[in-house]
């Protein structure tokens, strides 16, 4: 029993080597959201009654002097801003509630503000999880640096897309379909996501250009948190003599510029896989819920800090992009309802917009259903 308890409360144990990870980073990307929703609707003039870290039945919470309960909650999958006039979490008008608001209460209610302030404060949940990816990655470029392979092929893997192509040992890659690339990192970054597309690639060999087509394929690969991954690969490889590894330090605006770049890519591969299984063409594999994210959260603070901090800011622009997908009751299904209204200048039709929330929560419900099942059973 003793030996139990202990190995619950190890740093490798359930509790403090994931569960508590887990709650960090959820935390950390919840509460950065959630406060881009009251900060820019307190700006706008919006009053707020509450301020939720999680959901389900309070644990401990208290009042400002504003009015705004904040709270913390048993469920910690999530959370929410509730303005004024809110039926529920998230922002539904309840219109028996505006009616009995006070004079003073109503010019603060979220409902009868302009559009342009209810969008505003809408996008700046997401927005403000973008920033804090890009305010993270700057940190660590900023103390960290990056090293930088040259794009040069060491070796080629027999039966391989590049040895199909032609591509040779010594080749130097210019470009991955029209885009430059700089490091060995960007060609992977430009195909990993490609499996089973045809792509062009410029190479130099011999102080000439040869521009060749290749197809990547499907590879079962081990990221570095450990997670089997399945990515596209042409069957290229690099090493250090060829490769020519350097190390490239970032002054504090550097690491921004960089940051912004970065972030720029993650958004740009996650758009891209959000189109390919919507028609699909990637593996439902790939996708994770809640248990996914807890065991990533253990394998990176098992790595260290650092890790745990990086896990942060590829949850947090995740979960960015997520919320402005066009589908109630998501921040992108408000900003498509304002977006209507700022064309037919009126709001749309509550009859209408209550079928569609129902079909959007619907939606919402069967994907996390999807992932949970993914997570427990489905891989």
């Amino acid at each position: 029993m003793i030996d139990t308890i202990a190995s619950i409360f190890s740093t490798k144990g359930l509790l403090i080597g994931t569960i508590v990870p887990f709650l960090f980073v959820l935390t950390v990307v919840v509460f950065v959201h959630e406060m881009g929703h009251y900060l820019i609707g307190r700006w706008c003039g919006i009053g707020v009654t509450t301020f939720s870290i999680g959901f389900g039945p309070e644990l401990f919470g208290f009042n400002d002097r504003h009015g705004t309960r904040w709270k913390l909650c048993a469920i910690p999958l999530g959370g929410y801003v509730k303005f004024v006039g809110d039926m529920n979490a998230v922002s539904q008008p309840d219109e028996k509630e505006i009616a009995h608001l006070s004079d003073e209460e109503r010019k603060v209610a979220f409902h009868v503000q302009p559009v342009w302030k209810r969008a505003l404060t809408v996008f700046a949940g997401p927005f403000f999880n973008f920033v804090l990816t890009i305010v993270v990655l700057a940190v660590l470029f900023s103390i960290y640096g990056k090293v930088i392979l040259q794009p040069t092929v060491a070796q080629i893997v027999p039966d391989s897309p590049a040895a199909a192509a032609g591509i040779l040992p010594g080749d130097r890659f210019v470009s991955v379909d029209g885009q430059p690339v700089e490091s060995f990192t960007d060609v992977q970054r430009l195909v990993s996501g490609r499996a089973g597309d045809s792509i062009v690639f410029v190479m130099l060999r011999d102080g000439k250009d040869v521009v060749l087509t290749a197809t990547p394929k499907i590879t079962e690969q081990k990221d570095a948190l450990g997670n089997t991954v399945k990515l596209g690969t042409i069957g290229v490889i690099t090493n250090e003599q060829v490769a020519q590894p350097r190390y490239v330090s970032f002054t504090p605006a550097g690491a921004f510029v960089e940051a912004l770049r970065e972030t720029g890519h993650i958004v740009e591969r996650t758009g891209q896989f959000i189109k390919r299984f919507a028609v699909g063409r990637e593996d439902k594999c790939q996708l994770g819920g809640p248990v996914k994210i807890a065991d990533m959260a253990g394998r990176a603070a098992a790595l260290g800090f650092q890790w745990l901090v990086q896990l942060v800011a590829l949850l947090s622009v995740g979960i960015g992009i997520l919320n402005l997908l066009p589908i109630p009751p998501l921040d992108g299904g408000h900003l498509l309802f304002y977006g209507i209204e700022a064309l037919i200048g009126r709001p749309v039709s509550e009859r209408l917009m209550e079928i569609v929330y129902r079909a959007g929560f619907t939606v919402v419900l069967v994907f996390m259903g999807f992932v949970f099942w993914n997570d427990l059973f489905g891989c």
